[in-house]
């Protein structure tokens, strides 16, 4: 396991080759910590792509450099962003909205469903944007 920037998120891959990232209770990331991930993802991947799960269930805040960093190409083949609140599901529009990475991305509010994509979707797959309800 690895850790993000200044411990506010830990990197792991499971048994099954899926990157999972999770980010601290009220983390507020900034560009520098958006970085830090990436640059994680892209040296525990090395010349392999895998599918990635962001659980971004309790954190606060993602800035706009965050943003931005997160919609550059990494070595994340599928992106399966979790999430709990409507502060969750408000940041994962951003995240979605702004990322126009040709790698497919989907909001979950289920940890099981979000891995059960992660590992049958193919990159054919559209972005899937979190409905309003």
């Amino acid at each position: 396991m690895a850790s993000v920037g200044s411990g506010k998120a830990e990197l792991l891959m499971d048994e099954h080759g899926i990157l999972q990232l999770k980010w601290a209770r009220h983390a507020i990331i900034r560009s520098s910590d958006a970085e830090a991930a990436m640059h994680m993802v892209n040296e525990l991947c090395g010349q392999t792509e895998r599918p990635l799960l962001v659980d971004m269930a309790t954190t606060s805040e993602v800035s706009r450099g965050a943003r931005a960093v997160f919609g550059r190409t990494c070595q994340a083949s599928h992106v399966a962003l979790l999430g709990a609140s409507p502060v969750d599901k408000v940041i994962a529009n951003f995240v979605l909205a702004m990322n126009k990475t040709p790698r497919p991305k989907r909001y979950f509010t289920s940890r099981t469903e979000a891995l059960a994509w992660l590992v049958t979707s193919t990159t054919a797959e559209p972005d899937i944007l979190p409905k309003d309800t």
